[in-house]
């Protein structure tokens, strides 16, 4: 039995693909509320970030997957500047089990997706003149998980 679970699992790997099609910015947004003056101020700042992500079928076996971040810095009470940018990817994903389907969509294009990201927004805080962000790594496998085991929660409590 196992020689033949191994057979399948093999003949599954051969026949799946996942391939990146696409990579794009989809929307992008900068707002410095309180500028110039927020430039004259003492700069202690406090970053907020903000992480989404959704996807959705496309023809075929293409999806899009959209990774959303939402920089929120503020000094003090004031609000320096709001960055926002959705990076997103067409993938080809073929031959996947539903389970490694939802955890390819979930996780590894957000994590292919995400220093793209990253430079967009590190790029447009400078342009306004701004300190450079350098936004430290994020494990998307982890955030994954947290989610499932968020699903399951709520599940187990309607049960």
């Amino acid at each position: 039995m196992t020689e033949e679970n191994n057979n399948v699992a093999a003949q599954q790997e051969e026949t799946s693909q996942f391939s990146l099609q696409r990579i794009y910015v989809k929307d992008l947004s900068f707002e410095a509320p309180k500028s110039p003056e927020i430039f004259r101020e003492n700069w202690s700042p406090d970053v907020e970030l903000d992480i989404s992500t959704r996807q959705r079928d496309l023809e075929g076996d293409f999806h899009e997957v959209v990774l959303r971040l939402t920089v929120t810095v503020k000094t003090g009470e004031e609000v320096a500047f709001i960055a926002e940018v959705q990076q997103a990817g067409i993938f080809l994903l073929q031959g996947l089990d539903a389970t490694s389907q939802a955890h390819a969509l979930g996780a590894f294009c957000p994590s292919i997706l995400f220093p793209y990201a990253r430079e967009t927004l590190d790029s447009l805080v400078v342009r306004g003149s701004f300190p450079a962000l350098m936004l430290a790594p994020v494990n998307f496998d982890a955030l994954y998980a947290q989610q499932l085991e968020r699903m399951q929660a709520g599940a187990d409590a309607q049960a």
